[in-house]
């Protein structure tokens, strides 16, 4: 477990069956302008990591955190919930937002707020 940021073993098997299935090297978290409190997280899998990126690794399951995001990310976990209408990503922030990322597009995410 990092300080930084936390993966369920959920989450990092997830992770690493895509990667295993060719998608990428490590699954890269990014932000950029948009959603309801203005700013959306990205997810996409990638072969090349910035020397800028955040890497945390577990079990094999590897994501990078780009520099925008970090602040961001800070002390979050990341799960993955596996559900009969829709499966995905799942945040948990310690400043209190909680956000649910659907993974019906394999290789970028939308960031969907559960109260926003």
């Amino acid at each position: 477990m990092n300080n930084f940021l936390s993966i369920s073993k959920s989450a990092a098997n997830h992770i690493r069956k895509i990667m295993e299935d060719g998608a990428g090297k490590a699954l890269r978290i990014g932000l950029k302008k948009g959603g309801c409190a203005g700013m959306e997280y990205t997810m996409e899998y990638v072969n090349e990591i910035s020397d800028a990126d955040e890497i945390v690794e577990v079990d094999g399951a590897k994501v990078v955190i780009a520099p925008t995001a970090q602040m961001f990310l800070f002390g979050t976990e990341i799960d993955y919930e596996s559900g009969l209408l829709e499966s995905g990503f799942k945040f948990i922030n310690p400043n209190g937002e909680e956000m649910f990322v659907t993974s019906q597009i394999p290789s970028i995410f939308r960031r969907i707020l559960r109260n926003g």
